[in-house]
């Protein structure tokens, strides 16, 4: 159907506005490069590590050097410091601290420790736009409150702070247009505050974060009924947001019928896209609701502020394995334990992961201000949106798709040129506008709202 869609809008536009597009469909050496020094090996060793520390309860002990989220954070940012330094020194790694007040998951005022790892920007244009990855380190027992029992947490959450960590050691050796950030975030089991506070703190400071990605319960292949699928990976993206009043542009979405068009399903869109294009044989299977059925993640956060945001979740979770006292009933382990992880499972969802991750910060900014115009009526498509400021900009690219198609399925570049022609009804499709560079990277796309 793409080939089809594509040759319909090539025969009204003509092929001149093809000419000197850059390639766009090519791997990238660096991406590859990036994808490739993703570890197993280390990302166990991680693992280990963190799950040594016996409990990362949130008021667990803080003084120890070996046991308790004290400990755990610590030695997160030793870590971090040393692939920091080992890459140059452009990775600026500090722990994020507030004090929670007593609450219902909080028995006493405590300190709420987040370790961040920023590799800034290069290009003055893009620097300020950020893109996040995060994965919560705190772990817990069945009682939420319990900050005494063993907790090793290998799966929730030590995988996916361990494949954090590994993104952040591999592509702290490269540059970026964008700036990254790598986040180990603590009390996601107590209400998500080590993540809210950040979200809060970026939002009041205005910060361009341009998207989230969250990784939580990413460590296992095998099912609860022992069936293994070790080929996918669940990727939640919320549609139109739970909130009592609308945004201008939420509203938008509802009146044009783009509630498959928001901001987070345009960023798992791209991810899908990058994820499955660097690590061949690999599903992103992108689940349209912000997370597993009326529960949560540090990316929530993140849409409560506005942020388009993800999780990374395994395709099918094993509950004896998550929540649980340590314990055997009936010749039964329960527990997070680290045998219950497939490592090379977690490799693969970091490599997918990092592959995201490198695109969007290589890529121009998504457009802005991307309109329709619908003044009059007709059978044509007429789209126009502000030029993008990159020096390296080489124009934009349309793509669109059926109503009810999930994914992009046409794309026709249009050049340097800040409106374009479609010789296909809005009414029938949907349309997105993206930027490209002279180096093929291509944006997230932009949803257009109508231009009266």
């Amino acid at each position: 159907m793409t080939n089809m869609l594509t040759g319909m809008a090539l025969a009204m536009l003509g092929t001149n506005a093809l000419a000197g597009a850059p390639t766009t469909e090519a791997p990238q050496s660096q991406v590859q490069q990036i994808v490739a020094g993703i570890s197993p090996q280390r990302i166990e060793s991680h693992i280990a590590r963190l799950v040594s520390f016996e409990t990362r309860h949130t008021m667990s002990d803080t003084v120890s050097d070996t046991r308790g989220i004290g400990a755990a954070r610590r030695w997160i940012k030793d870590e971090l410091e040393r692939c920091g330094a080992r890459a140059g020194g452009r990775l600026q790694v500090a722990f994020d601290s507030h004090v929670a007040p007593v609450s219902k998951r909080i028995s006493r005022p405590t300190e709420i420790v987040n370790v961040v790892a920023t590799l800034p920007g290069v290009q003055p244009q893009s620097a300020e736009r950020i893109y996040v990855v995060s994965g919560h380190y705190d772990s817990r027992a069945t009682d939420v409150m319990d900050a005494h029992s063993a907790a090793p947490g290998a799966n929730d959450d030590a995988s996916g702070t361990a494949a954090v960590i590994e993104m952040a050691c591999v592509m702290a050796q490269y540059k970026f247009d964008a700036t990254l950030v790598f986040m180990a975030v603590a009390a996601e089991e107590q209400g998500l505050l080590g993540s809210g506070h950040w979200a809060a703190q970026a939002k009041q400071q205005q910060r361009n974060i341009a998207g989230m990605l969250n990784n939580d319960i990413i460590g296992s292949s095998r099912a609860d009924d022992g069936s293994i699928d070790g080929g996918q990976v669940r990727l939640f993206a919320e549609g139109i947001p739970a909130v009592k009043e609308m945004s201008d542009g939420v509203r938008a979405l509802v009146a044009t019928g783009g509630e498959n068009d928001s901001i987070s399903r345009q960023l798992a869109r791209h991810v899908k896209q990058m994820g499955e294009r660097y690590v061949p044989g690999f599903k992103v299977n992108v689940i349209q609701r912000a997370d597993r059925y009326l529960r949560g993640g540090d990316h929530m956060p993140f849409l409560a502020q506005g942020y388009a945001a993800l999780r990374f979740t395994e395709p099918n979770e094993d509950f004896a394995h998550q929540h649980q006292d340590l314990r055997v009933e009936n010749g039964k382990q329960y527990g997070d334990l680290l045998q219950f992880v497939d490592v090379d499972y977690v490799a693969r969802v970091a490599r997918v992961n990092a592959a995201a991750l490198a695109t969007l910060a290589l890529a121009p900014a998504a457009p802005a201000g991307v309109q329709v115009r619908t003044a009059q009526l007709e059978n044509d498509t007429s789209l126009v949106w502000q030029p993008n400021t990159e020096p390296d900009l080489a124009g934009y690219r349309v793509v669109w798709r059926a109503t009810t198609a999930d994914q992009w399925q046409g794309a026709l570049d249009v050049g340097n040129v800040t409106q374009a022609r479609i010789k296909l009804s809005k009414d029938n499709y949907f349309f997105g506008v993206q930027a490209l560079d002279r180096d093929g990277n291509v944006s997230v796309a932009s949803y257009p709202t109508p231009l009266r």
